[in-house]
């Protein structure tokens, strides 16, 4: 292969998640007027912002070798207590710093089972899904928590022209791209979920670094539940079902391995963008919601088969590169 084609593929390899996320743009834009009207494209903005954030959660999880299928629960269980909190005391601080608790608490649990009884985190995650959103259930006993008054401010105010729910996106995606590019725990993730093994030989301290992941995926999914909250004002315990597949979907459309060890927040970002593009086109176009949910399971697929098939590539490329290396021995 010429040097100019390698750069070329390797240039498209890098960056073909961006470029597929311009297509898509392009795309709706060609399919329908309405798109690339200012408030639409707002409104696409404010609503993927709790995904995204969820999807930067179960980033650092998967690169880690980890998961959690129980977001969309504790999103909604922190939820529910960050508004009684707030119609309680009446302070918006609180309601958040109370919301951020939940999230973490949660997922403290899911740490303890994985880490200390090596418990799946499929397993464990799963159960967790059960309980939080039962606990939600339990209190507020099926009843949607209503009369939000200022407190809606997080998921439908603005400062300037910029909704809030972007404002938080925004930070937390700023936070996220530092951690994974410029911090000791960032890079940890990448040796954990590539080889875990190798990982606690080379002295990194597994357990601790799942601990932490798992608490940020706390933190995050105790401000998606506020920002969902507050964007459809409302208290719903049975609210955000699913979540962790919208997450989970802009995570591995992103270009995340779910094998571990391989991921980033840029294409995170953009896999969440492509999601939200495809949900906004879908619905201005008229597309019936049960035709959504099978799209939506063909492109989980079919990112999934691209991931197998890339590693299967990269490894047969070492075992060729290795083969010669040991041909140029013998010579």
């Amino acid at each position: 292969m010429s040097k100019g084609k390698f750069k070329n593929s390797k240039f498209v390899e890098k960056y073909s998640i961006f470029i597929v996320l311009l297509a898509m743009f392009i795309l709706c834009a060609v399919m329908n007027e309405n798109f690339l009207s200012v408030n639409n494209l707002t409104n696409v903005a404010r609503q993927l912002s709790v995904g995204t954030i969820i999807a930067y959660g179960e980033m650092l999880l998967v690169i880690a070798g980890l998961i959690d299928l129980s977001v969309g629960s504790v999103l909604a269980l922190s939820g529910v207590l960050s508004i009684a909190c707030y119609q309680s005391t009446g302070s918006l601080a609180l309601a958040l710093v109370l919301a951020v608790v939940i999230g973490v608490l949660c997922n403290l649990v899911n740490a303890v089972l994985v880490t200390h009884f090596d418990v799946p985190a499929f397993i464990a995650t799963l159960a967790m899904q059960t309980m939080a959103r039962g606990a939600a259930l339990l209190y507020t006993q099926g009843q949607n928590l209503l009369q939000l008054k200022d407190f809606t401010i997080f998921g439908q105010g603005s400062v300037g022209p910029i909704p809030m729910p972007i404002i938080f996106m925004v930070v937390i995606t700023i936070i996220t791209w530092y951690i994974m590019n410029h911090t000791r725990y960032g890079r940890s993730l990448y040796a954990i979920g590539g080889n875990e093994g190798a990982a606690i030989a080379s002295g990194i301290n597994v357990k601790k670094n799942k601990y932490i992941t798992y608490i940020i995926n706390g933190v995050f999914a105790g401000i998606a539940g506020v920002l969902f909250m507050s964007r459809v004002n409302a208290g719903l315990p049975n609210g955000a079902v699913g979540y962790e597949m919208e997450g989970l979907t802009a995570t591995i459309v992103g270009g995340t391995s779910f094998s571990g060890g391989v991921g980033t927040t840029m294409g995170t970002l953009a896999g969440a963008f492509i999601i939200g593009f495809l949900n906004n086109i879908m619905n201005l176009t008229g597309v019936d919601s049960y035709v959504q949910q099978i799209v939506k399971g063909a492109i989980i697929a079919f990112a999934v088969v691209l991931d197998i098939r890339s590693k299967n590539k990269k490894t047969r490329k070492v075992i060729l590169v290795a083969e010669d290396a040991k041909k140029e021995e013998a010579k």
